[in-house]
């Protein structure tokens, strides 16, 4: 017995804390805890009741509202529904063009010669000519004010050769952005009849899209392209020099037409875009975007039956959203989570290492809340991965925090990391020596004590 000790001391001496360098060995270092710590959930906290779609009295066929950071349906009516979306097809155009140029595809100041498909255009438009030479810029602009339609195509056939191969990339576009219901035919929003009849495509079918679809591809125009208001919020635009008009943008709701005569009845706090539409099939749509308090939000309406009314039901959908809910940041950057105060860490001076998320958290929540009912679940690394030294600032787990606004259907969910408050430094030999002796004699002993 006495000579396994010292056996035992002499292995101990050449190798500090062996056995939990086997720990490490043993386990993958790639792999996380299996068991999730989940944090206690919060008494609900009163707020406002939030009034019912019904209550809005909205006169279309359609329509939803969305927060665009959260993802958050804050209203929805038929919102799934495919319709006609007439030219806020042209949404998926100014976002797929503008990517072009992003990417160096395409410059803005770059020549555009029109083509055939281009010219013969009807409906809104320009009035291109066959070889009527403009830049990017400017047909881009013809297009998100005037939404021309030929100036729609000839970009459409300069970012992929034809407006039928424009139209597959949009339709493979929509489905990464998981656009559910939406199938473009033309680049326009054009019914097929009133498409140029040599450039219809053979395939069958119309262009549709629901007002969810039509939110989200909005979600991605101001998410992926934050300055599409140097395009969206430009009031009037002289297309060429020897024109009389400029074109009037559409949009009547834009903030700055609050001192215009015509539209000041219309103007909304905050909105700077984002497209109209209108065919006798779709009847009057528009998708609308405003900030309010640092918070912006995205409303969809289609099937209104006048243009006057597509801005009213616009309105109240907006109002509805800015009124009853606001972003609030529910953690703070730097929080401690209860119970996972700290990790252990082997072969550090000490046994384990502060540690804090390395974000804050914020929710879409019904105005007046003050202690919204979050769910807090932690994951940290695999015990045996974390060995000192561990930097300071280094990520050794994970925490998702999930919220639902009672009454609604959808979680938002955010997760941070969880990282290390300072640096857990590595234990000099002596001390990983005292420790594997101390562990040592201290599981004997239980061993022994649990013999009796």
């Amino acid at each position: 017995m006495k000579t396994a000790t010292v056996g035992l001391l002499l292995n101990m001496l050449a190798f500090p804390a062996a056995s939990a360098m086997a720990e490490a060995v043993s386990t993958p270092a790639a792999t996380e805890a299996t068991a999730p710590s989940t944090a206690a959930t919060p008494a609900k906290t009163a707020v406002t009741k939030i009034p019912s779609v019904e209550s809005l009295g909205l006169n279309v066929k359609s329509a939803v509202l969305i927060e665009p950071t959260t993802g958050e349906v804050l209203m929805s009516l038929n919102a799934d529904q495919p319709m006609p979306p007439a030219s806020m097809t042209k949404m998926m155009t100014e976002y797929l063009v503008t990517e072009a140029v992003n990417s160096g595809q395409l410059s803005w100041d770059e020549k555009v010669i029109v083509q055939e498909n281009a010219s013969k255009q009807t409906g809104s438009r320009i009035y291109l000519a066959a070889g009527d030479e403009h830049t990017v810029k400017e047909l881009y602009i013809a297009m998100a004010v005037g939404s021309a339609n030929d100036a729609t195509v000839a970009l459409a056939e300069l970012v992929s050769g034809s407006e039928q191969q424009f139209v597959t990339l949009m339709n493979e576009t929509a489905q990464k952005m998981g656009m559910k219901t939406a199938f473009f035919i033309n680049s326009t929003g054009l019914d097929r009849a009133d498409m140029p009849e040599k450039f219809r495509p053979q395939a069958e079918g119309e262009t549709v899209m629901s007002a969810m679809d039509a939110a989200i591809l909005a979600k991605n125009i101001v998410t992926d392209h934050p300055d599409f208001t140097e395009f969206t919020t430009i009031q009037s635009y002289k297309f060429r020099e020897r024109d009389t008009k400029p074109m009037i943008n559409y949009n009547w709701m834009l903030e700055a037409n609050k001192d215009i005569a015509n539209f000041k009845a219309y103007a909304y706090p905050g909105l700077d875009g984002l497209k109209t539409g209108h065919t006798s099939k779709a009847g009057n749509c528009f998708t609308g975007t405003a900030v309010r308090d640092g918070m912006r939000l995205i409303s969809v309406v289609m099937g209104a039956d006048s243009e006057a009314h597509r801005f009213t039901e616009t309105k109240k959908v907006l109002d509805f959203g800015f009124n009853n809910f606001e972003i609030k940041q529910v953690v703070a950057p730097k929080a401690v989570i209860a119970g996972t105060e700290t990790v252990p860490v082997l072969k550090g001076k000490n046994k384990d290492v502060p540690v804090v998320t390395d974000a804050g958290v914020t929710f879409m929540v019904p105005k007046g809340t003050v202690s919204p009912q979050i769910k807090t679940t932690v994951v940290t690394n695999d015990p045996a991965t974390l060995i000192a030294p561990i930097a300071g600032a280094s990520k050794v787990g994970k925490v998702t925090y999930t919220y639902q606004i009672e009454g609604m259907s959808q979680v938002q969910e955010k997760t941070v990391n969880l990282i290390t408050a300072e640096e857990a430094e590595k234990a000099g030999w002596f001390k990983l020596l005292m420790r594997a002796i101390g562990e040592f004699f201290g599981d004997l002993f239980t061993g022994i004590k649990n013999l009796f």
